[in-house]
């Protein structure tokens, strides 16, 4: 078995679109490729006793041990991988439950798709399912271990946390949406202006002033001691002999912990002795230089929790203990309370397997103990000195019996400190009593509290915490979400991208959108490049200058990593045509229709799927849309655009020389297409097509009629405006045009439009794209014999895998279908055959560009005419 690709997808793609996480693995089966599951010798056995809950997993009939028994009657080895990668991940505390197998048309060649929750993981847990299911399909042996493992690893290096994830959720379930951002690790919860940002339980609300007071342990308990909180007494030190000295001012028992210390690391309770000081004082100064020597308070350790200044939960925390049963060693102990099912890898699961690590060994130490000590029935051992769940500890929910005085306290804490979301440690007996009747102590005050204990008591109910902080952030009717139109088609898209974000800058909105030649923000280039992907998407997503996104999704971008959100607004489809096909195994038109199609299944139920009813691929998208549709079209009588509107439906259309909108029974017109520069006096019946879209796109964001009008009319088709989209120039001598057109059916448009136009002679500089099939490079050659009387054939730098004399005869081949007369000259380098074009063309030519680099060739046009024009004055 071979991985031949292996891509990763992060939004709504060609594959699913309800399952945006998942890994598509394109798998050469080899010398497997006939071997069915049946032929292998006891194959659903291993698997069994490799991965006993994978006889949970269902088949296509979707019963419970389906896959198995299809196992059993034979099935394809790619089948095994999709199903051993999934349990793999579940195996590994990563449910993943979606998965699917896809012939390609490649005989041997499968797609196995499968949902991950840890990118890495799902990486991970393809390439180890591939080379399981080839060792079982060998008969050799095979073990897990190390790969589960490898995975628990992943997940905890990748994973955000139970805090961060219970937030994420919370905002899920509120329908708002969320961006990772992987160098920060921040979330971005919202989009655009209306975004939040998280990191943990601390927001971008969160004070960096409160942050701080709460980080000084030694500030916190002096600001809470003069506001009447009751804190225990201490000292801070550096050293040995300023330690005496605090032992000598507070006696024992005490506490000794970083200053800056969290989760309990580097903290020793109940000291009773100066050896065991000395022992807290090194502890404490592995992770602060300054140490907090403190009186140690009896009773219970709680947590409070204060979000937006309002008491929300509290838990009673219990460091990792085992309970004797007068026969069981203390390893004994442990083991048989990490098998609880419950516990986990680190955050895997609601409490964490206790591990036997050096504090664990130095408490058995202290009191006489080894790892194969039988403890007496009933005789409770404590084996880590803090509470912390991350350390094997238990929660308890006393939620409902905080007395009212502690839960003013806290709620008077959190607001003396001035953190939005503060959790509270205290020490007391009971914390259903006051906590100067119980003689107790607030211990400390914590910024980014962790939610784990609160959301997954052991004991108790489990509070939805992250609510309140979601609430807080967003207010119940406030906004998260910016409006987003997503732009797709073969060809127009990035030209209708400009129009609609230009229309949106000109009523008013801070605009971000996505392009071809680069990324805008409120009209200013802020990265250069085709940014029609993902990355580019979530790039105007979280700019927090932004306050409506215009997304061009482009095929490549959709196939490599699929879409960067969810849902849109408005979902425009231009067209389906021939481009591209027979790379990434998209190899037909319909193949290639399905990609687009993923742009109207994700526009939300009270938006639009904008769709060009010419086009059959594009009409036929609006079968089983959610929601609603708009059509657009050059033929005012299109059937399909009459039965739409006679439903009540909503057209764009261009009748009797004006671009109109049907609505109903009702004609609006906006504006005379001659009128509208983009549309270059009518000709160019392409950009009449993206105006419709556009148009219709602007009527459906509630601009006025004289706005759309107004804005149409002030958008001017130049290099500037539209690089390399109808970028046309006069020259003295002759008109030249410079297109990006790389395509049969945008060169076929723009053929169209030189058709319409007076010349002496028509020329034409052409490349064949090296990606393309035979067929598609053929009819590029014939499509510029059937237009231009004179053509160049130039090369793009990069060849894409051929000869530039092998593309140079396949453009031949098609000229001399047309005009076997003609000799076309071959330049290579663009820029040289525009030169040669502009310098020997007749008087009154009509010079056409099919440019690779629309910047270099816009300024040697323009370098040109300014010599001309030099010249020109110089002999008058």
């Amino acid at each position: 078995m071979k991985t031949l690709e292996l891509k990763i997808m992060r939004g709504p793609n060609y594959w699913s679109i309800k399952h945006p996480k998942i890994i598509v693995l394109k798998l050469d089966l080899q010398e497997l490729q006939d071997t069915l599951t049946s032929d292998v010798p006891q194959l659903a056995q291993k698997l069994l006793k490799l991965f006993p809950d994978i006889i949970k997993h269902r088949s296509a009939a979707g019963t419970e041990g389906g896959f198995i028994r299809l196992v059993k009657e034979g099935t394809t080895l790619s089948k095994v991988v999709q199903h051993i990668a999934l349990e793999l991940q579940t195996m590994a505390g990563m449910n993943s439950g979606y998965g699917r197998c896809y012939a390609s048309s490649q005989a041997g060649v499968d797609f196995v798709v499968f949902s991950y929750q840890q990118e890495r993981a799902g990486e991970y847990a393809a390439e180890a399912a591939v080379r399981i299911t080839e060792a079982l399909a060998r008969g050799e042996r095979v073990s897990v271990i190390q790969d589960v493992a490898k995975l628990h690893q992943i997940r905890e290096d990748e994973y955000f946390g139970p805090t961060t994830e219970a937030i994420v959720q919370e905002a899920v379930n509120r329908n708002i949406p969320y961006i990772q951002n992987r160098q920060s690790r921040h979330i971005h919860l919202g989009y655009g202006i209306h975004q939040k940002r998280i990191q943990a339980a601390m927001s971008n609300n969160t004070s960096f002033f409160a942050v701080e007071n709460a980080g000084d342990k030694n500030l916190t308990k002096a600001i809470l001691e003069e506001a009447g909180i009751p804190v225990p007494q201490g000292q801070t030190v550096y050293n040995a002999r300023e330690l005496e000295d605090a032992i000598e001012a507070l006696g024992y028992p005490i506490v000794t912990k970083p200053l800056n210390g969290n989760q309990g690391k580097g903290a020793s309770i109940n000291i009773q002795n100066w050896k065991d000081a000395q022992k807290g004082l090194s502890e404490a100064k592995r992770y602060s230089e300054a140490v907090m020597v403190e009186q140690f308070i009896e009773g219970y350790d709680y947590r409070l929790l204060v979000i937006n200044g309002k008491y929300i939960a509290a838990a009673k925390r219990t460091p990792a203990m085992v309970t004797g049963d007068g026969k069981s060693t203390i390893r004994q102990l442990v083991n048989q309370v990490n098998k609880d099912p419950r516990r986990g890898v680190g955050h895997e699961k609601a409490l964490t397997h206790i591990k036997i690590d050096k504090l664990t060994r130095g408490i058995l130490r202290e009191q006489g103990l080894t790892l194969q000590s039988i403890l007496a029935s009933g005789q409770i051992l404590y084996l880590k000195s803090t509470a912390n769940l991350s350390t094997g500890g238990t929660a308890t929910d006393v939620t409902d019996v905080v007395h009212p005085y502690n839960v003013l306290m806290a709620e008077r804490i959190a607001g003396i400190i001035g953190l939005d979301i503060c959790g509270i440690d205290v020490m007391t007996t009971d914390i259903a009593i006051p906590l100067p009747e119980t003689r107790g102590a607030v211990i400390e005050v914590n910024a980014a509290p962790g939610l784990r204990m609160h959301i997954s008591p052991t004991e108790g109910l489990p509070r939805n915490v992250a609510e309140p902080i979601i609430s807080m952030l967003f207010p119940h009717g406030s906004p998260s979400r910016v409006p987003i139109v997503a732009v797709t088609g073969t060809n127009g898209k990035t030209t209708t991208t400009r129009l609609i974000a230009h229309i949106l800058n000109f009523k008013g909105y801070k605009t971000g959108y996505t392009t071809t030649d680069g990324i805008y923000i409120q009209g200013r280039k802020i990265i250069e490049g085709d940014t029609t992907g993902s990355y580019s998407s979530e790039f105007v997503l979280k700019d927090p200058t932004v306050n409506y996104a215009v997304l061009e999704c482009a095929r490549g971008g959709l196939l490599r990593s699929g879409l960067a959100f969810t849902q849109c607004d408005i979902g425009v489809v231009m067209n389906v045509s021939e481009d591209h096909l027979g790379l990434g195994d998209i190899n037909t038109l319909e193949d290639m229709a399905r990609v687009k199609g993923v742009i109207p299944k994700t526009v939300c139920s009270d938006g639009y799927a904008v769709l060009n009813a010419d086009d059959d691929l594009v009409y036929d998208m609006a079968s089983g849309l959610r929601c609603k549709v708009a059509l657009f079209s050059l033929d005012e009588q299109n059937p399909r655009v009459t039965e739409h509107i006679s439903k009540g439906g909503l057209a764009a259309v261009f009748e009797d020389g004006y671009i109109s909108i049907f609505k109903n029974t009702y004609k609006i017109r906006i504006d005379r297409v001659s009128d509208i520069p983009l549309t270059f006096g009518g000709k160019a019946k392409f950009n009449i097509y993206n105006v419709l879209a556009a148009t219709l796109a602007a009527y459906i964001s509630h601009l006025e009629i004289n706005e759309i009008k107004t804005a149409l009319r002030t958008f001017i088709p130049s290099s500037e405006t539209t690089p390399g989209r109808m970028n046309l120039f006069r020259l003295p001598k002759a008109e030249v045009l410079i297109d990006y057109a790389h395509n049969i059916a945008a060169m076929q448009a723009i053929g169209d439009f030189i058709n319409q136009t007076a010349a002496s002679r028509k020329i034409g500089i052409i490349a064949g794209v090296g990606d393309r099939r035979d067929a598609d490079i053929i009819d590029v050659g014939r499509l510029a014999g059937e237009v231009f009387d004179e053509i160049i054939i130039r090369q793009d730098k990069d060849l894409r895998g051929r000869t530039g004399k092998e593309l140079s005869n396949l453009l031949k081949e098609g000229i001399f279908k047309v005009k076997p007369e003609m000799e076309p000259l071959e330049i290579k380098q663009e820029t040289r055959a525009l030169a040669y074009a502009l310098e020997y063309a007749p008087e009154g030519s009509f010079i056409a560009l099919f440019s690779e680099n629309i910047p270099e060739a816009v300024k040697l046009v323009e370098d040109f005419r300014l010599i001309q024009h030099r010249k020109s004055a110089a002999t008058e």
